[in-house]
């Protein structure tokens, strides 16, 4: 008769322990599930130390942990094998208090992993500075952006967040903490906790601070933006006598990306596989109208330019959200991974930075599962042979059970290694990342 009662005394257990941290604790609801796995509990730590206590109690009892921010990427990534605990840092703050360290004259800034880049940008903007940082979904925290490695448009100038990041404060499953990078308290000897951190989807720990170098705000940014369209009625380059439109956007990349205008940003919108595509370059800093006008001259041979101060409506937005894929090329072979999709000749939705080759597509979401796995394995094996690969950021569970979110990875092997040193008892997110990590 015992062993009925065993698994909800230890929950009981465990879930007094959590409440003596002195951390806000609620039960889960089911907007709470990460990937369809609903959690027991929801935590809201008010800092970094918090964060440890509840680290520690979780690892005294076992518990499953995964760190949420605002939630706009709780379905990418695989599904967790359990979750237990979730982490909510939506209420994260410095450890004096304050939501944002800004050192203005040294162009860096330390926030807390919760708060919305949205927020902090805004923040920033009273000195003319910026996280040249734009997500591809918007929104999403300081730690989400991190932890899923998202980037958008301006990565072609700026970099990724990893690129910008400089310093990081997280806590271990074991409830160490240990940060990296600027204003080091605690380090863990051999390793860059930043670039370890940065996409892995909370599979190593929990992220709660980050220092980040900032940017000026540019003094101006306008947008160039040409209509391309279908079939062979792009402009012939003077190395052939006739192009297919993905020709003729492969020419006007590359020449924009070798433009003296320096463009921050080159971006895709191809709404239907079989129609014509969008492409706008952002021009930013000193002198943008003229700039601007330079890049529009160039763009002209493709169709008619226009130059607009705001940017275009689908800019640094995804294709869609319920079924997502990111593709990643090496630069020169954006166009051939665009064939990849349209050759499949399913109804998919691209946007994306051809100049720097990441690019998103979205498949409808009444897609068969049949023609999902096809999808996904068809394009992964071309993808493959172009030194690229596929990610599905985001699908239900019932549609992507049959495919490697992932795909491989030829360094499956040191990740293991690194989740078993910072995470031997696969409580962090387990089964979220590439490999069932």
């Amino acid at each position: 008769m015992g062993a009925p009662l065993e698994a909800p005394l230890k929950a009981q257990e465990a879930q007094k322990a959590l409440r003596e941290t002195g951390v806000t604790i609620r039960e889960a609801t089911c907007d709470d599930a990460v990937g369809g796995v609903a959690p027991r509990w929801v935590a809201l730590p008010e800092n970094t130390g918090e964060v440890a206590a509840l680290m520690r109690v979780s690892a005294e009892h076992d518990l499953a942990v995964v760190p949420a921010g605002d939630g706009t990427k709780l379905g990418w990534g695989s599904p967790p094998e359990r979750c237990d605990l979730l982490i909510d840092t939506c209420c994260l703050l410095l450890g004096d208090g304050s939501a944002v360290d800004h050192s203005s004259g040294d162009l860096v800034a330390r926030a807390g992993a919760g708060l919305p880049l949205s927020v902090l940008n805004s923040m920033l903007s009273r000195s003319r500075q910026e996280l040249a940082l734009d997500t591809p979904l918007g929104a999403g925290t300081v730690g989400g952006t991190l932890a899923t490695a998202v980037a958008g448009p301006r990565r072609l100038r700026h970099g990724t967040a990893r690129d910008l990041l400089i310093g990081i404060t997280v806590v271990l499953a074991d409830g160490t903490i240990a940060t990296s990078g600027g204003n080091v308290v605690k380090n863990v000897a051999g390793y860059d906790l930043g670039k370890l951190f940065t996409g892995s989807y909370g599979t190593l720990g929990v992220i709660t601070e980050a220092t980040f170098r900032l940017h000026p705000i540019p003094a101006g940014r306008r947008w160039v933006t040409v209509d391309l369209p279908a079939g062979p009625d792009l402009p012939a380059s003077p190395a052939k006598d006739t192009l297919d439109g993905l020709d003729g956007l492969d020419t006007l990349v590359a020449g924009l990306a070798a433009s003296q205008a320096e463009p921050s940003a080159v971006e895709l919108e191809w709404p239907d596989l079989t129609g014509g595509a969008t492409v706008s370059a952002l021009v930013e800093g000193v002198a943008a109208d003229a700039r601007a006008e330079a890049v529009r001259t160039s763009m002209d041979r493709y169709g008619s330019a226009r130059i607009t101060a705001e940017a275009p409506t689908w800019w640094s937005a995804p294709p869609g959200e319920e079924v997502l894929l990111e593709l990643r090329v090496p630069p020169a072979a954006a166009c051939p991974a665009l064939r990849a999709v349209a050759a499949r000749g399913l109804p998919a939705r691209v946007r994306g930075s051809v100049a720097s080759a990441v690019l998103l597509a979205a498949l409808p979401e009444d897609i068969g599962e049949a023609d999902f796995s096809g999808f996904v394995t068809g394009v992964r094996d071309d993808l493959r042979r172009l030194g690229g690969a596929l990610t599905v950021l985001a699908a239900p569970p019932a549609l992507a059970r049959g495919i490697d979110r992932w795909g491989p990875s030829g360094a499956l092997p040191l990740m293991r290694r690194i989740k078993e040193r910072f995470d031997p008892g696969r409580r962090m997110s387990p089964g979220r990342f590439a490999g069932g990590i």
